[in-house]
């Protein structure tokens, strides 16, 4: 297995080249840490950070860690600090794990931002393209129409420590219970969501557990499409109901057979140019401001208190909409 130093130094030096990094000193480096390389939804915000990069004449590139595994999250912004980067963005596994090399970080002068992590220690400021509650109350609303509000239901995360997944989750169960009794949710919620393989398994066994199951939200870019390949392949079209955020190329054929009914999300691509706008006004050492406007976002909302830069730009994924997400190279 390769040592994740390695992997890292190597993930370092393909960014770099992809960039031209040999005419750009590592001071103006913008680096952005994501959950895990290679699947959709991120390769898909790599073409942003690349074209936001490219439109300020920074050297933006990204990090993906071979799995959503905080300590490798950790080690790669260890690295990043060791380059002198300006500033470090990360979309975190955990929360809580990031805390102490962000502060290192901030001791050697670099600047950080997250993104899907209102809540962050640490950070300079948070980047959110959508609200907490509106996100999770959006998706429920959506499985109750599914399930023509009652029956069982499950809930997944991309982790149990993903603050943001959580809060969605936690949004969702409290809309749930206000606004539709007759659903139960029939266990705990499931930190499976950003592996296909281990939604898969899960959803497969809870339907098995629950013959009456109705239907799955996933919170987490790979949980919707596990879920939908488990409904489709335990020939539960129309039984079991599907609704979660997810990437429209990775999913649109699960949507087309109705294995998925619905999902909210922002454009991925949209986010890493966002990131990196934001990235670019910090290591200019400006502040942003509320109402200021982002160019593809248009005017957000700047908290202070919260150090939390929020946007709203949601497009629903349906058999109505994939053509045209997909045609957008969602």
């Amino acid at each position: 297995m390769i040592r994740m130093t390695k992997l890292v130094g190597a993930m370092l030096v393909a960014g770099m080249m992809a960039f031209g990094a040999s005419s750009v000193r590592a001071a103006d480096d913008i680096a952005v840490v994501v959950k895990i390389g290679g699947i959709p939804w991120f390769n898909s915000m790599e073409q942003g950070i690349k074209k936001a990069g490219g439109e300020l004449g920074v050297n933006a590139w990204m990090v993906g860690p071979t799995e959503a595994d905080a300590a490798q999250q950790v080690r790669a912004v260890e690295d990043l600090i060791a380059r002198k980067v300006k500033v470090i963005a990360v979309v975190p596994n955990d929360a809580k794990a990031l805390e102490p090399v962000f502060k290192r970080a901030h001791d050697a002068g670099i600047k950080v931002l997250t993104h899907e992590s209102p809540e962050q220690k640490g950070a300079d400021w948070n980047i959110e393209l959508t609200t907490v509650s509106g996100f999770g109350e959006t998706h429920m609303e959506a499985l109750a129409k599914a399930m023509g509000g009652k029956g069982k239901y499950a809930i997944y995360v991309g982790s149990l420590t993903v603050p943001l997944h959580n809060a969605w989750a936690d949004a969702a169960i409290e809309y749930q219970k206000k606004k539709y009794p007759e659903m139960k949710l029939v266990a705990d919620r499931f930190g499976v969501a950003e592996s296909l393989d281990e939604t898969y398994r899960t959803t497969q066994d809870l339907m098995r557990a629950n013959p009456d199951l109705k239907g799955v939200v996933a919170f987490g870019s790979q949980g919707p499409i596990g879920a939908g390949k488990a409904v489709l392949d335990a020939r539960k079209v129309g039984k079991v109901a599907v609704v979660g955020p997810f990437s429209p190329g990775q999913g649109a054929k699960l949507i087309k057979d109705g294995a998925i009914r619905e999902g909210f999300i922002w454009n991925p691509a949209l986010a890493g140019e966002v990131i990196v706008r934001v990235a670019k006004l910090v290591a200019d050492g400006k502040e942003p401001t509320n109402g200021m406007e982002i160019p593809g976002l248009g005017k957000v909302v700047v908290d202070t208190a919260t150090r939390n830069i929020r946007g709203q730009k949601l497009e629903a994924i349906n058999k109505q909409t994939i053509d045209k997400l997909v045609g957008m190279g969602l």
